[in-house]
C-alpha cells in the first residue's frame, strides 16, 4: 500500500481523535458529560467506520450525484445509529 492510499485513512483516524477530544475535555469541566471507556470505544468505531466507508464510496463512485447520495446515506446512517445509542429513539 502506497502513501497515497494511507493518507485518507490517516485523516479519518486523526479526525476521529479530534472529535473524541471534545467529550474528553468537557468531562474535565462539567458533570453533565459522563462518558466511560465503552462510550469512547463505540464512538470511535462508529466514526472510523463511517469515515472509512465515506472515503471508499468517494473513491469508487464517479459522478457527483452518486457521491452526494452515498455521502448522505453514510451521514444519515451514522446519525441514526448515534441517536439510537444515545436516547433509544426506535424502541
Amino acid at each position: 500500500m502506497n502513501i497515497i492510499a494511507k493518507k485518507p485513512a490517516s485523516r479519518v483516524f486523526l479526525g476521529t481523535a479530534v472529535l473524541l477530544m471534545i467529550p474528553a475535555i468537557a468531562m474535565q469541566f462539567t458533570r453533565e458529560v459522563n462518558w466511560g471507556p465503552g462510550d469512547f470505544l463505540v464512538a470511535a468505531v462508529l466514526l472510523i467506520g463511517s469515515g472509512l466507508l465515506f472515503q471508499a464510496a468517494m473513491s469508487k463512485l464517479s459522478t457527483r450525484r452518486f457521491r452526494l447520495a452515498a455521502g448522505s446515506a453514510v451521514v444519515l446512517g451514522l446519525l441514526l445509529v448515534w441517536a439510537e445509542l444515545a436516547v433509544g429513539i426506535f424502541h
